[in-house]
């Protein structure tokens, strides 16, 4: 039907790329779906309804938030591959899809289904125990897991996520075992730690921030290069028998390959314009974060380099987790 009315109106003296080009320019003409891959409440959750009224309010058109959680971030991930490259759907991406094209069997590569919008933030995973544990530190945590192996556990927001991975580079750089309990996402795992179930977890700033201000928490180590200022005081794990270890977490804003440029050129600039609107930077950065705002090739610069690097500590460690 589409191939007829376009030969019909080029019959008629219109071409069909002016017809697209006409098209392009409409968008948006209906609400677009950003496609969240992790559950209400999570970090990227947060993150994401920060964005999206400043993001419906600049499009003219509402952004709707789906939560499709599970398996990593890889269900909601699939999901919106599948999506038409028009303009409609995107997805914020958190570290966790860089991971998971290692420890998964997926039916899409994440630099051929997605193009990159912008990198959005970065920040520092946190070590962070409940305030009734004994350790203040990585030296006492590391000289406590070696005396007991495998006594000592940590929650994640899942297998072969970033946490989990850099936790997997931790133990092997240090000798020394804990043991991973995986949740389906940074929100479920918070009640069990605040009880004490689980001494420990690995995780971003953004679920925990309120919990670590409030007394609820307290932070072992930043996994940044240097000390984070969201958490003033807190040593590195690099500082604390960890050189080199350095493992940032990221939320990206990418869409479906082969959306026209023009309307990821648009979304690109609209996106960054409300990156940088002083209400959506304060807010992102009072979860622990750094807003970035970086354009579309530094994004996929960094995708690819985390892809590669998390892709070598998880062959080598033989990390996999279920697609």
């Amino acid at each position: 039907m589409l191939r007829r009315n376009l030969l019909a109106l080029t019959a008629a003296g219109l071409s069909a790329p002016s017809i697209l080009r006409a098209q392009d320019a409409a968008w948006p003409e209906r609400p677009v779906r950003m496609m969240v891959p992790w559950p209400a409440g999570g970090g990227t959750d947060i993150i994401a309804r920060i964005i999206q009224p400043k993001l419906s309010e600049a499009l003219g058109k509402p952004v709707v938030i789906e939560n499709r959680g599970g398996a990593s971030g890889s269900i909601g991930a699939m999901d919106a591959a599948r999506a038409p490259a028009d303009g409609y759907t995107w997805m914020l991406a958190f570290d966790t899809e860089a991971t998971n094209q290692t420890t998964m069997r997926l039916p899409y590569r994440l630099m051929q289904a997605f193009a990159p919008v912008s990198l959005v933030a970065t920040g520092p995973l946190a070590l962070v125990a409940n305030t009734s544990t004994p350790w203040k530190g990585i030296p006492e945590l590391v000289a406590a897991a070696k005396a007991a192996p495998d006594t000592i556990s940590y929650a994640s927001a899942g297998i072969g996520t970033l946490a989990h991975v850099s936790a997997t580079l931790f133990q092997q750089l240090g000798d020394f075992r804990i043991s991973h309990v995986p949740y389906r996402g940074a929100a479920l795992a918070i009640p069990d730690v605040i009880s004490g179930q689980v001494p420990l977890f690995m995780t971003t700033l953004v679920p925990v921030a309120k919990h670590i201000r409030a007394g609820t928490f307290r932070p072992l180590a930043v996994s940044t290069e240097g000390e984070s200022r969201h958490l003033p005081g807190v040593k590195t794990f690099a500082q604390q028998g960890f050189p080199g270890f350095e493992a940032p977490t990221w939320f990206a804003f990418v869409g479906r390959a082969g959306t026209p440029d023009s309307i990821l050129r648009r979304m690109g600039e609209v996106f960054n314009t409300v990156l940088r609107m002083p209400e959506v930077r304060d807010k992102i950065e009072e979860n622990g974060l750094d807003v970035v705002a970086s354009g579309a090739e530094r994004c996929r610069r960094f995708l690819m380099g985390e892809v590669e690097k998390w892709g070598r500590v998880i062959r080598d460690n033989n990390i996999t987790a279920e697609s």
